[in-house]
């Protein structure tokens, strides 16, 4: 059994989801294991990774508007402030969401579906650095 890690950065420019599957894909690739399983983690509260549609863009507006509906920026809502208003409600979207995934490698590829991509999904209004740590274990 072989295990690999890397971790890769993710730039942001505010609420919306970033494919980062073609950061990720590559350097499986490149490890060369046939058969194994990927671990995408992300180290931040106020960012998730969701695995979601790549074809119609309009999944990822879709998606981000009904996030903005569910835990709207309204510091009357809530007791955490300090940071923004953007602050607590980007704290909700993360924990209905996901901080990593698990993806298997069949074939020495990630066995995603035809549809599916990876997504850094960032919930906080302004630019951010996000850290994303990737395990991939298998022979």
């Amino acid at each position: 059994m072989k295990q690999f890690t890397r971790q890769i950065a993710v730039a942001t420019k505010g609420k919306g989801l970033y494919d980062i599957g073609r950061q990720v894909a590559p350097w499986v690739e490149e490890c060369g294991l046939r058969t194994g399983l990927l671990t995408v983690f992300v180290q931040h509260t106020s960012a998730s990774l969701v695995i979601q549609e790549n074809a119609d863009p309009d999944v990822v507006r879709d998606l981000n508007d009904f996030f903005a509906r569910l835990a709207p920026e309204d510091q009357r809502l809530y007791r955490h402030t300090v940071e923004g208003p953007d602050d607590m409600p980007a704290h909700i979207r993360a924990a209905l969401t996901q901080t990593h995934l698990a993806i298997p490698v069949h074939e020495g590829r990630l066995a995603l579906g035809t549809w599916q991509g990876i997504y850094l999904f960032e919930h906080r209004a302004a630019n951010h650095r996000r850290n994303v740590v990737l395990h991939l274990i298998g022979e």
